[in-house]
């Protein structure tokens, strides 16, 4: 089978540019802009933006995904649910208010998804590995996770876009694109 037509680059492609979207849309944000949140039980737009790299970080960690062991040893604190499943204290990344770390953040666990798609292919998609979540034990694919970490990125982009809106932030990108910023090739 061709490689090129098996790449899961070219499958994803256009999730590199949401993700230069979010960062787009960090990059200039102050601390007061990152510390804003809607309501008081809610996550601000800091907490958001590491909330979606640290998602990146838990589930393709579970993938043993390439770069995910140098990025697991810079979270200095996790936690173990009941079910044995290990996620980072997100609050013991103390980045929320810096749009650098942040952006940093989010590009270290880009260039993590970038490299597991550039390296498995189609076929990998389908091998799975064990996850037990209330208690229930599942045979997750690869596929599954990825999905589910894309659609994460958008849902929570989504929300960062209308906190931003909210604070009188245009994030052209973000917003009025809604992070597809990859354009089709042109006919000529």
């Amino acid at each position: 089978m061709n490689p090129e037509r098996t790449s899961l680059t070219r499958i994803f492609e256009g999730w590199e540019g949401y993700n230069t979207s979010l960062v787009h849309a960090l990059t200039p944000l102050t601390p007061i802009q990152l510390g804003f949140r809607p309501a008081n039980h809610l996550r601000s737009v800091g907490e958001l933006a590491r909330h979606i790299s640290l998602g990146r970080l838990t589930w393709f960690t579970r993938l043993d995904a390439p770069g995910s062991p140098d990025l697991v040893q810079q979270v200095s604190a996790w936690e173990t649910d009941d079910d044995g499943n290990r996620y980072p204290q997100e609050d013991s990344l103390s980045i929320a208010d810096n749009a650098t770390q942040l952006v940093s953040w989010l590009e270290a666990t880009w260039q993590m998804i970038a490299d597991t798609i550039s390296e498995w292919t189609v076929d990998d998609l389908f091998q799975t590995y064990w996850h037990t979540w209330n208690g229930t034990t599942y045979a997750v694919s690869r596929q599954w996770t990825i999905f589910r970490i894309l659609a994460h990125d958008m849902h929570h982009g989504g929300e960062l876009s209308l906190m931003l809106g909210m604070q009188g932030i245009e994030a052209f990108e973000l917003s009025a694109l809604g992070g597809h910023i990859l354009l089709p090739p042109v006919i000529e």
